[in-house]
């Protein structure tokens, strides 16, 4: 079993969690899941912003097909 976290809700967490346990969802298994889903989102979006940032680098990007003319000539067929 995992630590402990006690936390005391403002008005609009409180709010949330009564949404996410209207259906009978344990109070923790809420807050687990809106967690893990929130941490997955920030994962998310910085892989996003980092792909942005590639995709925006000129030099990077002439490389890149640089790399791609060196492979082709490798093919077979």
């Amino acid at each position: 079993m995992g630590d402990t976290i006690t936390f005391r809700p403002d008005e609009d967490t409180a709010k949330a969690l009564e949404v996410l346990t209207k259906d009978g969802t344990a109070v923790s298994a809420a807050v687990r899941s809106a967690l893990i889903e929130a941490a997955r989102r920030k994962a998310g979006a910085a892989i996003r912003a980092e792909a942005e940032s590639l995709a925006a680098d000129e030099s990077d990007r002439a490389e890149a097909m640089q790399v791609l003319r060196d492979m082709e000539t490798l093919r077979a067929w």
